[in-house]
């Protein structure tokens, strides 16, 4: 594998593919990455020289332990080249003519493109993942890329094989699912697959005679641990059959869940009461309220004073109301106290109709405006930053139901248009000014989620939400993994009791390149304590394992198992629970979950598997 970048995506893709997968990588950097932080990172040394004072002083740590480590020699594995630019010498020198892979993740699309041309050029069998910013740009290169495969394999017909794939992808979208499902569950392990957000879960072990719930399925046994807790040196079940599952009761599980949102959604603004709402505020509301009570109040007076037909009672009040109606000299006392009652309401509800009509007219002329938060919100997600990775998590966020209340300083953000279609509240502001954060209602908030550009912006939005709510689920995005590690280490010693998740974009987008890199089938890994269970996508034709065979004969423990069988039509969508009887067509495309020995026998590259997989 030979990856080529400028910035801390590509050292955490090497270190991916290097530790989960075990592939041997040749990692390309100009001169100075050896040695010298990203540029971003400078604009954060006050704000990392601060929180390591935090660190020693609330923490207790020494040293280095919760701050920056210094750029060192890559992990064994892991051969380190430094080459100016992607050219053609240095792309020859990594051995890109010998590589299954090659990932360009430079900062600059242009860089990327050009060199993914010259490397489809020098090994026409190259599977080749890009980072692009662009994604209808990245679609077109996608299918360029994949037709000139074709043309040099000499199979015109054939552009998406598999050694040959292209895959663009872009790290706000990889990295939005992660963060979303953060904030919902406070775990950043999920993986997306069939529109789906599934987790993989640790569960204590069940009591005894209480069979354990398998979720959407059981993945793993983890270590058995004696009486202190400790684990034994037997090491975890991966993907176990039913028999093993309950023999081994004492032992805590890894199960395989969908990640979802029960909670109060966002009023949608339809209907006539929310629409009415809308409109005016709730003190001109009230004063109408007001106003229709008194006059429904007159003409019961009148009605019961008069002995008149309610209907003219309350036709009479209205007359006196708006000054149409005749003096009431000569009759009882009561008919005139009352008129002159009606009189004085008609002319309170003046200024209330005026105001009633001044506020619509504002309305109206906003009605394209951002939406406000409404009044007694609560259970919602807090949303910092409308950029390119906030667009993309809002985006997920409002895919999952979950009520969404969005921050940002600038008023021409590329996220506006997307909140305002999404009719999602925005608060326009400065993040770190007094009162933005409760315009949002923060202290009614489900979590906090911090995703502008700005590593300070974050770390003081974060700090100051912590302080009007301590117990509130916070996670920000950190441009440095060390930085984003010094920053979690702080803030869970600061507030043992909550939530706290720091991540740098890098950190989360990597597993999804890893995966590309490794073919269209993966779909992400998770790890199950010092192993690693790999997900895939995989046809069902052509493979002797799967091909004729029923879900339970196609199951081999410790090895692969089939979770779920795409569906096609109407609604396209995955079909979980599977019956065991249920027979694997040819046409079938399904979600397995393997071990990485397992997976590489299923596909046919067990010859190239490498020892202790």
């Amino acid at each position: 594998m030979v990856v080529c970048g400028d910035d801390g995506l590509a050292h955490r893709l090497a270190a991916e593919l290097r530790g989960v997968y075990g592939e041997q990588v040749t990692l390309v950097v100009p001169a100075s990455e050896r040695s010298v932080r990203p540029p971003v990172v400078v604009r954060a040394r006050s704000a990392s020289a601060l929180l390591d004072r935090v660190v020693t002083r609330a923490a207790g740590l020494t040293g280095n332990g919760g701050g920056p480590v210094p750029a060192g020699e890559p992990p064994s594995g892991i051969r380190l080249m430094e080459a100016a630019e992607p050219s053609e010498t240095a792309l020859a020198e990594a051995g890109v003519e010998r590589a299954d892979a090659l990932a360009l993740v430079y900062d600059d699309d242009e860089t990327n493109i050009r060199a993914a041309l010259t490397a489809r050029r020098l090994n026409p069998r190259l599977r080749l993942v890009l980072r692009l910013y662009n994604r209808r740009l990245g679609q077109h290169i996608e299918e360029l890329l994949d037709q000139a495969a074709a043309l040099a394999s000499g199979d015109p017909a054939d552009g998406t094989g598999f050694d040959a794939s292209t895959t663009v992808l872009s790290d706000a979208d990889t990295a939005a699912p992660a963060l979303a499902a953060t904030a919902l569950t406070g775990t950043s392990k999920v993986l997306q697959t069939g529109g789906l957000l599934l987790r993989a879960v640790e569960r204590p072990p069940a009591g005894a005679g209480v069979s354990p719930d398998p979720g959407l399925a059981t993945l793993a046994l983890l270590s058995p641990t004696d009486s202190t807790g400790a684990a034994g040196d037997q090491g975890p079940t991966l993907l176990p059959d039913a028999a093993a599952v309950r023999d081994g009761g004492g032992r805590a599980t890894v199960v395989l869940e969908q990640v979802s949102y029960a909670g109060p959604s966002l009023p949608d603004g339809r209907g006539v009461m929310p629409w009415f709402a809308s409109l005016f505020s709730r003190r001109l509301r009230w004063s109408l309220a007001g106003m229709v009570a008194c006059v429904v109040a007159l003409a019961v007076a009148l009605w019961l004073v008069t002995g008149i037909h309610p209907l003219r009672a309350f036709y009479l009040t209205l007359l006196d109301l708006f000054a149409i109606d005749d003096p009431a000299i000569g009759q009882s006392v009561g008919r005139q106290i009352l008129q002159l009652l009606s009189g004085l309401a008609g002319l309170l509800l003046l200024p209330v109709l005026l105001a009633a009509v001044l506020e619509a007219l504002g309305t109206f002329r906003t009605a394209s405006s951002l939406r406000k938060p409404p009044r007694g919100l609560g259970g919602h997600v807090v949303l910092l930053g409308l950029g390119k990775i906030g667009t993309r998590v809002l985006t997920r966020l409002r895919e999952l139901n979950i009520p969404v209340v969005c921050v940002e300083s600038d008023p021409d953000a590329r996220g506006l248009a997307t909140a305002r279609r999404l009719r999602v509240p925005v608060v326009l502001g400065d993040v770190t000014q007094e009162g933005v954060l409760e315009a949002a209602k923060i202290h009614r908030a489900h979590a906090l989620l911090a995703v502008t550009s700005a590593d300070t912006t974050n770390l003081e939005a974060v700090l100051y939400a912590r302080a009007v709510r301590p117990d509130l689920r916070v996670v920000l995005r950190l441009y440095d993994d060390d930085f984003a590690t010094a920053v979690y280490r702080t803030l869970r010693a600061a507030h043992p009791r909550a939530s706290t998740r720091s991540r740098s974009v890098s950190h989360l987008a990597a597993p999804a390149f890893a995966g590309a890199m490794m073919g269209r089938q993966i779909l992400g890994a998770f790890p199950v304590e010092r192993r690693v269970l790999l997900f895939a996508a995989v046809d069902v034709g052509g493979h002797p394992q799967l091909e004729g065979k029923t879900v339970g004969q196609a199951f081999r423990a410790g090895s692969w198992r089939v979770l779920a069988r795409e569906e096609s039509g109407d609604s396209p969508g995955l079909a979980w629970d599977l019956p065991d009887t249920y027979v694997l067509q040819a046409s079938d495309r399904v979600v397995l979950a393997a071990t990485r020995r397992g997976l590489a026998e299923l596909l046919g590259r067990r010859g190239r598997e490498r020892a202790g997989a």
